[in-house]
């Protein structure tokens, strides 16, 4: 077979067959459908009842934007109440979670019947040019896009602009209320201190199971969390299950025995238990829990950001973008078990506004 031969399969021909390269090479262009017209293209009145639908939906949007800020200032964050399937909820969150729904959908809505009624729906074809462009090929894209503000009639329509407008420029501001706001209050001092105190015991976390220093080998990493926190929590005296949570937040720790050899820091050696040394487990980089032991270069690594602390050496930072090191929870034996000598020293966890 020739370089100008192309090979055709033919289940009916013979074995094999072929044919010029210039007979498939090209074929003619089919050109482009007939332009069908829409009711509104032809008829006044059907663009009008479709202006006034585009302009109620981006009208609800507004709306739905307007419920938005109303209930985020006025309703109470902490509104409960039960709803038929779901169950008890935060009736707060549910409120605002449909009105910015409402926004965003009628928007889209919006959006989209404008584009099927009233925008132009030509087919158009374009040939592709050089990117560099001469002043003349400029004025006549800027023409382009001025025919564009014309055929999209809104010139004729400014209801359409002005509703549009304020459907997209409203939607702006729950955006501007979750970044500034939503997030909740700044920490203030919740995170100064824990929960833990002295003599409270050191309990394995999930089973409520207390230590004593011999169940723990060299290298092993413990989940510890405060007595009264984990197992067991019911009672009179148990803590709520916000109590909980928040002890979770906050007071979670890592236990894990090393060699006294290897131990660079005498805080350490002073704080711990033969070896063995409690860290806060909440990251001081964004309150990730760290977890990740490596037992041949003591190493703790956040898996969230890959930042990196030496256990050796006041767990400080070696990697990552992590700026502090984690603190240390002191402890000691009190009847055969594993007991906080105190509580943290320094704040757990990330950075906030009011920390020194």
């Amino acid at each position: 077979m020739s370089d100008d031969q192309i090979a055709v399969h033919d289940p009916h021909a013979k074995p094999a067959t072929y044919v010029e390269a210039d007979a498939v090479d090209r074929f003619e262009n089919p050109g482009l459908p007939p332009h069908r017209p829409r009711r509104a293209d032809v008829d006044e009145q059907a663009a009008k009842r479709a202006e006034r639908q585009v302009a109620t939906m981006f009208t609800l949007s507004i709306l739905g934007t307007l419920g938005f800020l109303v209930c985020y200032f006025v309703v109470d964050p902490e509104l409960r109440g039960s709803l038929l399937v779901i169950g008890e909820m935060n009736l707060y969150h549910l409120i605002l979670g449909l009105t910015m729904a409402a926004s965003l959908l009628f928007i889209g809505l919006g959006a989209v019947h404008w584009a099927k009624t009233l925008m132009p729906d030509t087919e158009v074809v374009e040939e592709r040019h050089l990117q560099a462009s001469d002043q003349e090929s400029r004025d006549e894209a800027a023409g382009i896009l001025s025919d564009g503000y014309r055929s999209a009639q809104l010139h004729r329509r400014p209801v359409l602009l002005l509703t549009a407008g304020g459907a997209l420029s409203l939607f702006a501001l729950p955006m501007a209320l979750q970044v500034a706001g939503g997030l909740g209050p700044l920490p203030g001092d919740t995170l100064e201190s824990t929960v833990w105190k002295r003599g409270m015991r050191l309990m394995i976390d999930p089973s409520g199971a207390p230590i004593r220093p011999e169940q723990v080998t060299q290298g092993s990493v413990i989940h510890v969390m405060p007595e009264g926190y984990v197992g067991d929590t019911h009672g009179e005296d148990a803590p709520s299950a916000l109590e909980i949570m928040e002890a979770k937040a906050t007071a979670s720790v890592l236990l894990v025995k090393l060699n006294p050899e290897d131990i660079q820091s005498q805080k350490q050696l002073d704080w711990g238990v033969d070896g063995i040394v409690a860290y806060s487990k909440i990251c001081t980089h964004v309150g990730c829990p760290v977890a990740l032991y490596e037992r041949q270069t003591h190493h703790l690594l956040c898996p969230c950001h890959q930042s990196t602390f030496d256990m050796t050496n006041d767990c400080e930072v070696i990697f990552g973008p992590a700026k502090r090191p984690l603190p240390q929870l002191p402890i000691m034996v009190e009847n055969g078990y594993l007991v906080a000598a105190d509580g943290f020293a320094e704040p757990v966890g990330p950075s906030y506004w009011e920390r020194g």
